[in-house]
């Protein structure tokens, strides 16, 4: 592999922020290598020694803090001060915090004032991270910037829901409201797409979500407008703000499959420099006062030729490392250089793509079995950035396998035993 042009402080170390349970999380994969093949020293909070993250030849340091994201907040600032220190203690400087999830960015910017000690952050606002992670934030603040985006509300209660149902149509998007409740009561798994008034009512029941005791706390979900796959175009940016939101390094893209489809993390995109959308990005971020790292995410609604906001996440995207320039720059590196006084060179960005293995077979078997035709781009291009396998870091691509692997076989394990189930009680009621 050629070596980076790149500069970057080694006596500085980073370190990789999360918060809740993602084991397989190549996000985190990707800036312990983009930092670690610059010389700089990475350390990662981890679930366990053996998460491919651990495992990169790149890590400097596993530090092992498993959480759910639903513990006390004062209980979760407690570890990542630990964990900080711990850092400064082993290197006798403070480290760039990198976030790998929202829950991760709304601590970092709202205690950033005890976190300094053993941190380096970006002056973010403090409210701005957890504002833009709630999704009925982003739409506020969509509407007061005048950013194109899709209808949507927060109902309270299903009643809300269906009457937004009934203004927005079928089908309907449903998301998460906000950090932290997605993790402590989910109304959905992820960003769901339901088609009908029967599949809504399914998934929210009279006492507002599944399992929840009547009179419980209000439903946290945003339900948005449905944009037609057929009529609209998946786009991504990613960039590195500096204080007021001016950009230093500011990247778009094409995702052109995800898992779950339509839906979920993206599993093949496409690099491709789109100077609308670029400016539509900064000029949003600009006014915001955004400074950090983002990944947003837009629709190209076909119908009306705008691009149009769907979400904001204030921290690392997963598929990053789709994006580098030609002196070697990233969004990571953009944030290590800016907060070590270091110049951003603004070379252009490459036309490259990526791909993440195993979950975009998932994606293709499944447009196969609804569209019965293979989808576009299905073997990756040269040039291709791949999640996991790595000729210079391959044993966290053998871990991934591995806990994929247990996955898979788990959830078939469920499947049949539900299935036997199902078929003891039909054979016992006959």
């Amino acid at each position: 592999m050629a070596r980076s042009p790149l500069r970057a402080d080694r006596t500085v170390p980073a370190l990789l922020v999360k918060v809740g349970h993602y084991p397989q999380s190549h996000s985190a994969l990707g800036a312990v290598r983009t930092l670690g093949r610059l010389g700089v020293p990475v350390y990662a909070m981890v679930e366990d020694r053996l998460t491919p993250t651990a495992l990169s030849r790149y890590l400097t340091g596993a530090l092992v803090r498993p959480s759910t994201g639903r513990e006390p907040p004062a209980d979760l600032v407690a570890a990542l001060r630990e964990a900080a220190g711990e850092v400064r203690r082993r290197t006798g400087r403070r480290a760039v915090a990198v976030a790998t999830d929202d829950e991760a960015a709304v601590l970092l910017a709202e205690y950033a004032p005890e976190l300094a000690e053993d941190l380096l952050l970006p002056p973010v606002p403090a409210d701005l991270p957890r504002r833009l992670a709630d999704k009925g934030g982003l739409y506020d603040i969509c509407r007061a910037t005048d950013t194109p985006t899709p209808g949507a509300c927060a109902p309270v209660d299903r009643d809300g829901l269906l009457a937004a149902a009934r203004r927005f149509g079928y089908p309907l998007v449903l998301k998460n409201l906000a950090s932290f409740t997605r993790l402590r009561r989910p109304v959905v798994g992820h960003t769901t797409v339901v088609r009908t008034e029967a599949e809504l009512l399914a998934r929210c029941p009279p006492n507002g979500r599944p399992g929840a005791p009547s009179g419980g706390p209000p439903l946290a979900v945003l339900a948005q407008e449905y944009l037609p796959a057929e009529q609209a175009q998946d786009w991504i940016t990613h960039l590195t703000c500096g204080p007021g939101g001016e950009p230093l390094a500011v990247f778009t893209g094409v995702k052109l499959r995800s898992w779950p489809p339509g839906a979920g993390v993206t599993t093949r995109a496409r690099s491709v420099a789109n100077p609308e959308l670029a400016e539509l990005t900064v000029r949003l971020c600009r006014r915001i006062g955004y400074c950090g790292i983002a990944d947003l995410d837009w629709r190209l609604d076909l119908r009306d030729g705008r691009y149009k906001l769907v979400d904001f996440n204030p921290r690392t995207g997963a598929q990053f490392r789709l994006f580098e320039t030609s002196d070697g720059v990233d969004v990571v590196r953009a944030l290590h250089l800016s907060l070590t006084g270091r110049p951003v060179p603004r070379g252009p960005q490459l036309r490259r793509g990526y791909g993440v293995g195993q979950l975009d077979l998932l994606s293709v078997g499944s447009a196969l079995r609804d569209g019965h035709r293979l989808p576009a781009d299905l073997w990756p291009r040269r040039g291709t950035e791949r999640a996991w396998l790595c000729p210079d870091d391959p044993v966290p691509a053998v871990a991934e396998a591995g806990r994929f692997g247990g996955r898979a076989v788990r959830y078939a394990g469920r499947r049949l035993a539900g299935a036997v189930r199902a078929g003891a009680g039909g054979a016992a009621r006959g």
